[in-house]
């Protein structure tokens, strides 16, 4: 039986190097374009005839418009609206990324550290920009808040600035560990229903659970990530 393991190699489907550099087409990359492709092709296509009465898509992507409006604003606040299309975005990547994960010979690349890690970087290099455009160099009065005696100054702000650079990180970490984890467990188990043979109905059954457990999960971890994404957001544009 193949390692759980196994599942998250990155493997070349167009080899390609240029200087030496490995810049293959890989199977991580293929379903990554997959989920931009398909989130684009379900986005336009279910708003290409808009209706007063909408149907299945239109009502579909009109929730998850307005979920992720609701997350924007209660997070962010009236400024945030111009970052909509951003946070939107990231949504929707990841929760495809996350969904495609649990096809049958398909490929997670959300449990990928350097997929997410970019993402997560991205959101947080936003962070600084908008935090420097917003309030200048006085921004970095974010490592020291006003009111800080000066005593605390030394231990304050290295702590401040471990705590801001950490914050990619936790992004990275939780979002790529919970898909981990989840997918290890659908190998396993679904290695003891080949053994087992007949016997492998009762294991089945629990993977098929394990199964919706994911789907949940994978929601969860898209709705994770565009909130802390929004809340830092929001710490760059408004004072502690």
């Amino acid at each position: 039986m193949a390692s759980p393991m196994e599942q998250f190699n990155i493997k070349p489907l167009i080899p390609l190097e240029v200087n030496g550099y490995d810049i293959s087409f890989t199977n991580s990359a293929l379903f990554m374009t997959l989920a931009v492709v398909l989130s684009t092709l379900f986005l336009v296509l279910a708003m290409r005839r808009k209706s007063l009465i909408p149907g299945t898509m239109q009502s579909v992507v009109e929730v998850l418009y307005e979920f992720v409006a609701g997350i924007v604003k209660e997070n962010i606040g009236p400024e945030g609206r111009k970052y909509f299309p951003f946070i939107f975005s990231i949504f929707i990547f990841v929760m495809f990324g996350n969904m495609l994960g649990l096809l049958p010979y398909s490929f997670t690349f959300t449990s990928h550290v350097s997929a997410v890690g970019t993402l997560a970087l991205i959101a947080f290099l936003l962070n600084v920009v908008v935090g420097i455009r917003k309030k200048g160099w006085g921004w970095l009065h974010t490592f020291a808040p006003s009111g800080s005696p000066l005593i605390a100054i030394p231990v304050l702000v290295p702590i401040e600035i471990i705590s801001f650079l950490a914050k990619p990180f936790s992004l990275t970490v939780r979002l790529a560990a919970n898909m981990t984890v989840g997918h290890v467990m659908l190998k396993v188990i679904a290695g003891f229903v080949i053994m087992l043979g007949v016997g492998g109905i009762l294991p089945l059954f629990f993977d098929c659970l394990i199964v919706l457990f994911e789907i949940g999960i994978g929601l969860l971890q898209a709705y994770i990530f565009t909130v802390l994404s929004c809340i830092y957001l929001g710490e760059a544009l408004h004072e502690h």
